[in-house]
């Protein structure tokens, strides 16, 4: 007779050829190869670069002039005739102080091209967690319903083995069918979200995204959470985002500084030789000095420019602040909510309603328990266990991003060692 499941002779050989990993492996693995670092990395030796050329002093400008020079008396004749040349070198020299705001500036760009590598790296860590959790509940979730699925597929056979006498066992049959339909349709929705993390941490990792992953020893335990204002503190120091927005309010700061000493002008120090052979010889040595006249409003704008600038900079920290702490306060709540409700389930919950979905599927078959108690059971127990891990899924999104937005330690989502086979 033909199947109407056959998933799960599907996924159970995925599982059994996938590659059995844990969490923090993923993460190491992934941190050590992903392309996109490479990013981050280059931002930050530019930044450095530009740090290096902000502190330089310009280089010095070498000129010479080479031509013929012809001396005629009053009468128009030809007194001498030679060469004349001359060379100087050209020294620019910033006002006091100059140099030293550009090297403040550059080592703000520095600090942003930092906080950009950390908060990648973090992110990213915090991701491949979440994914691989996501992976390792969809296999359970799938474990689960193949395991219901069997029952309601041996329990169809034996009802269509049989000639159903009376109604009730042919309408007891379309009940079986029914919920073998529906369960079918959980199992794809399993697997559906579990195959897009499978393909999305595959990415991560630079393997073929068909390349299948088993993910062992995902269990985490969940600490509780320092007090808001505790939390609120630790955000202002090392939230990603808030941070970036006072690096660049000082950067700004110190660009208002810099315009405003750049009304005071620079001066070049040429110092200069020449000669000239037509009939006697003539040689001029002496020093030129040469600054740009401010008769122009272009440095007063430069610096309304830059003021205007460090404003909207003023006004970015404190919008950041308060999403900073808006995002704070409810990824809080929700994390101790989820971790509440985590610790209402006895770790024997799940094996209590397989077990009595497993007593209830013996007992039917004796004609001990009625079919609506039995449909009943089954589906409690798959409600059971994807209430539970998705629960646990929720938890350890709320502590990734709580660790991501405050940079808490030590780790509210702590992964448990791997059981001792």
């Amino acid at each position: 007779m033909k199947r109407l499941f056959p998933l799960h002779l599907f996924l159970s050989s995925i599982l059994l050829s996938a590659e059995a990993m844990r969490p923090d492996a993923l993460v190491a693995e992934i941190l050590a190869r992903h392309p996109e670092l490479g990013f981050y990395e280059a931002e930050l030796a530019a930044a450095k670069a530009g740090r290096a050329a902000a502190g330089a002093r310009n280089d010095p400008e070498l000129s010479i002039e080479v031509g013929r020079k012809r001396v005629r008396d009053l009468a128009g004749t030809l007194a001498g005739e030679g060469t004349a040349w001359s060379v100087s070198l050209a020294q620019t020299f910033e006002w006091p102080g100059r140099i030293a705001l550009r090297k403040a500036i550059a080592n703000r760009d520095v600090a942003l091209a930092e906080l950009g590598l950390v908060r990648f790296k973090s992110a990213l860590k915090s991701r491949v967690i979440t994914l691989a959790c996501g992976v390792g509940a969809e296999q359970e979730k799938a474990a689960a319903v193949r395991e219901v699925a069997e029952r309601f597929r041996g329990l169809k056979e034996v009802f269509l083995s049989r000639d159903p006498a009376g109604v009730t066992p042919l309408l007891e049959i379309r009940v079986i069918e029914a919920q073998e339909l529906a369960i079918q349709r959980r199992a794809t929705t399993a697997e559906l979200a579990w195959k897009a993390a499978e393909v999305e941490l595959n990415q991560l990792r630079g393997r073929p995204v068909e390349s299948a992953i088993q993910i062992a020893g995902a269990e985490f335990a969940f600490a509780e959470a320092p007090p808001l204002e505790e939390l609120l503190a630790a955000a202002r120091e090392h939230h990603f985002e808030f941070r970036a927005r006072r690096v660049e309010l000082e950067q700004q700061g110190f660009a208002v500084q810099l315009a405003r000493n750049e009304r005071n002008p620079s001066f070049t120090v040429s110092p200069f030789y020449s000669q000239e052979k037509a009939g006697d010889r003539e040689t001029v040595v002496g020093v030129g000095l040469s600054m740009p006249l401010p008769l122009t409003s272009r440095t007063r704008s430069g610096v309304d420019a830059a003021e205007a600038r460090r404003r909207q900079a003023e006004a970015s920290v404190q919008r950041a602040q308060r999403e900073m702490e808006r995002e704070v306060m409810a990824t809080a709540r929700t994390f101790a909510a989820k971790r509440a409700e985590v610790a209402r389930w006895s770790p024997e919950s799940v094996q209590k309603f397989r077990d009595a979905a497993s007593l209830a599927d013996r007992h039917y078959r004796l004609g001990a328990v009625p079919l609506a108690t039995y449909v009943e059971l089954q589906s409690a127990y798959l409600d059971a266990v994807e209430a539970l891990l998705d629960t646990k899924k929720e938890a350890l999104e709320a502590a990734q991003k709580l660790e991501l937005l405050t940079g808490t330690t030590p780790h509210l989502a702590m992964l448990l060692p791997e059981p001792a086979k």
